[in-house]
């Protein structure tokens, strides 16, 4: 989902005195033209007298209700930028309403930072009469009794630790534009698409693990050093794995040593692990923290297009082994999914197209708005350059994302395990592997799916389900883009014998997902073999 827009305020930030509320507020209010409402100069301003005042007449019982009043108001009726009072969010009305406000789609900042910066910030000013007396020890035991409840309430933690606060706000800014998609299901989690959103990976690790292991691959050496550096500074040990790029780190042996170092290393059931990288290494690093006593925790952080709209998602982990791809794996949901796009910048381009692949894939399939703006930017997409995208494209390349993470999020949320409506994502898929396994993980698994797609068409137009300018548009399409639409690789007979170790295979029974129109799949048992044959001999470029 996309932050709310016009239906309370576009976000309302907590935290402990001294942590730039206010500040940080008012710089985003002035760089989105927004305006800005500090509860407590609201409240002075409302009740004609200063916090202190307040407090020392009336108490703070009265002060509280009075607070939760304003609060509860501007929750309603202001569409800018609100700060609250350090105190204002344990009152439990006010929790309440903001927990509301937050389950509506509200976006809820805990601005964090060290404690002894924001004592200090704290002590400059006079209009604290909680801090009065010992204020050292107050703020401390106010910090303790206050920071859970301002964890449980955010949905973004922002530290502003030794930052001006156009750097927060920057952050801050970051958040507002975040898209999120919810997962559902027996273990849900939230995947999160924007500029900047590994800074929630503290948030979703919390405090329990002392150990991380980064598992990630060489070509994301400039992100991997970035994260270990952040994990370090949060107060994780952090154990470097690196693995082969691609297909090449998805096996038994890469497996084998990675769990070898964990031993060594004294990983326990209270340790985490974090993928980065692209699909392979985000796949691989679920199968190890599934399988690492019996499950652990661990979080995807994708690198690449092809990793954010597919692999990282959906619980989906394993390795290949010589006889077929993913045929070792489990299902094990991560603790969230972090697709920060600022990770595309270093992709080349053929890694950027391969992923448009699952992107087509999932318009196909069910959002057939996917499909109208990958016409509407084909040229553009064709031609990126993934260092230099500008803020529009950039827009395109985020609602992309996000809408076929929906579209995988629809399908995993009702069917974890693939036992049904999960297998229309394996749209294109069935050849798409056979291809893969042939070219020895040579070809691009996006490559692969789109003509897979291609073949799946061409075998609901022989059997009578879709028309010839179906097809068409399947190839037009996806070569516009930049994307493989034929194959000459290997035998029919090489091909059919891999089709029949598909995992949607059941038996000696052959099965396909084809569409009957756009936007909706369904399931082809058994086809004839003569179907089959002349589906794959049309996508052959002779």
């Amino acid at each position: 989902m996309e932050r709310r827009h016009g239906d309370g305020p576009r976000v309302v930030i907590i935290g402990m005195p001294g942590a730039g509320k206010t500040r940080i507020g008012k710089e985003i209010s002035s760089m989105l033209k927004l305006s800005f409402i500090d509860s407590d100069v609201a409240i002075e301003r409302q009740e004609g007298a200063s916090i202190p005042s307040i407090f020392q007449d009336l108490g703070e019982d009265a002060f509280r209700d009075i607070e939760s009043d304003v609060v509860i108001q501007a929750l309603h009726d202001h569409d800018g930028v609100l700060s609250l009072g350090g105190g204002a969010p344990i009152f439990r009305r006010t929790r309440k309403a903001l927990e509301r406000y937050r389950d509506n789609g509200g976006l809820i900042a805990y601005l964090d930072a060290d404690p002894e910066e924001m004592i200090e910030r704290a002590f400059r000013s006079r209009n604290r009469p909680l801090l009065e007396g010992d204020a050292r020890s107050k703020w401390l035991r106010l910090y303790d009794e206050r920071r859970p409840v301002f964890e449980q309430l955010a949905n973004i933690v922002i530290s502003t630790h030794r930052a001006a606060p156009s750097v927060g706000a920057h952050k801050l800014i970051n958040a507002m534009k975040e898209r999120i998609v919810h997962v559902s299901g027996a273990d849900p989690y939230d995947v999160r698409i924007g500029d900047g959103v590994f800074e929630h990976l503290r948030q979703l690790l919390g405090s329990s693990p002392v150990r991380v292991a980064l598992i990630h691959t060489m070509p994301v050496q400039r992100h991997s050093d970035a994260a270990r550096a952040q994990l370090r500074s949060w107060g994780y040990e952090v154990l470097d794995i690196s693995i082969p790029d691609a297909e090449a780190g998805k096996t038994v042996q890469v497996a084998s040593g990675i769990w070898k170092r964990l031993a060594n290393e004294g990983f326990t059931r209270s340790d985490a692990v974090v993928g980065l990288g692209g699909g392979a290494a985000t796949d691989v690093a679920g199968f190890i923290a599934a399988t690492w006593m019996r499950g652990i925790a661990y979080v995807n952080c994708p690198t690449s297009l092809l990793a954010m709209v597919d692999a990282s998602t959906g619980g989906k982990t394993g390795v290949n082994i010589p006889e077929g791809k993913n045929l070792v794996g489990s299902f094990y949901t991560p603790q969230g999914v972090l697709a920060d796009t600022r990770f595309l910048s270093t992709l080349p381009n053929d890694i950027f197209i391969e992923g448009l692949g699952e992107v087509v894939k999932s318009g196909f399939i069910m959002d057939t708005r996917i499909l109208d703006i990958v016409q509407e930017n084909s040229q553009a997409l064709h031609d990126i350059d993934c260092a230099h995208i500008s803020p529009e494209m950039h827009d395109v390349i985020a609602e992309l994302i996000e809408r076929t993470v929906s579209v995988k999020s629809k399908h995993v949320s009702a069917d974890l395990k693939e036992s049904g409506m999960r297998e229309f994502l394996n749209y294109g898929h069935t050849l798409g592997h056979a291809i893969e396994q042939i070219e020895h993980f040579r070809w691009r698994h996006g490559q692969a799916v789109a003509v897979g797609m291609v073949f799946a068409a061409e075998l609901a137009n022989i059997l009578g389900y879709i028309d010839d300018e179906t097809v068409e548009f399947h190839r037009s399409i996806l070569s516009s883009v930049g994307l493989k639409t034929s194959w000459n690789g290997g035998d029919f007979a090489s091909v059919l014998a891999l089709m029949h170790k598909d995992k949607k295979a059941r038996g000696n029974t052959l099965r396909f997902i084809v569409l009957d129109r756009i936007g909706h799949p369904i399931h082809l048992d058994n086809p004839p073999e003569s179907a089959v044959r002349e589906a794959f001999d049309r996508i052959r470029n002779n």
